[in-house]
């Protein structure tokens, strides 16, 4: 039962997806993907920073990662504001 309780709850992600996949969206302008590009750019490599940060054993390795979030940090606060 638990199985068929699963495979339900799958079907119901997958719809509920493809339903928000299949609305429109209205077209960017270049300024905008241009932007939105950097800002997964951005939060890519912040992402990759803090996973290095994770595993990061050397004090000065640990603190340019730490730099280096920062310094994401204030680029995507500044694309957001």
């Amino acid at each position: 039962m638990a199985r068929g309780w699963e495979s339900k709850s799958v079907e119901a992600q997958q719809a509920e997806a493809s339903d928000k996949s299949a609305k429109p969206r209205p077209p960017m302008s270049a300024d905008e993907a241009a932007r939105s590009r950097e800002k997964e750019s951005l939060r890519l490599s912040r992402q990759r920073v803090l996973q290095q940060l994770e595993v990061s054993q050397n004090p000065r390795h640990r603190k340019q990662l730490e730099d280096s979030l920062a310094d994401l940090d204030q680029k995507l606060k500044k694309l957001q504001g």
